[in-house]
């Protein structure tokens, strides 16, 4: 929890000090490098939440395996 927040604190320190679309670029890139690595963000998680799409599902669960 205490890291969370050190963390939390850290961005709006950045996103304070820096131009808006400075911290959107970070905010996408960030958004596709989790898309990438873990086949999983807060955008699919939130279109999942609305509109789930069975095509996304089985490409989130083609990285998963099975232990």
């Amino acid at each position: 929890s205490m890291s969370d927040i050190l963390m939390m604190s850290l961005g709006f320190l950045i996103a304070s000090r820096i131009p808006w679309w400075a911290s959107a670029l970070i905010v996408l890139m960030l958004e596709i490098g989790c898309a990438f690595v873990i086949r999983d963000n807060l955008s699919l998680d939130i279109l999942m939440l609305i509109h789930p799409i069975d095509a996304i599902k089985k490409w989130q669960m083609a990285g998963h395996v099975a232990v």
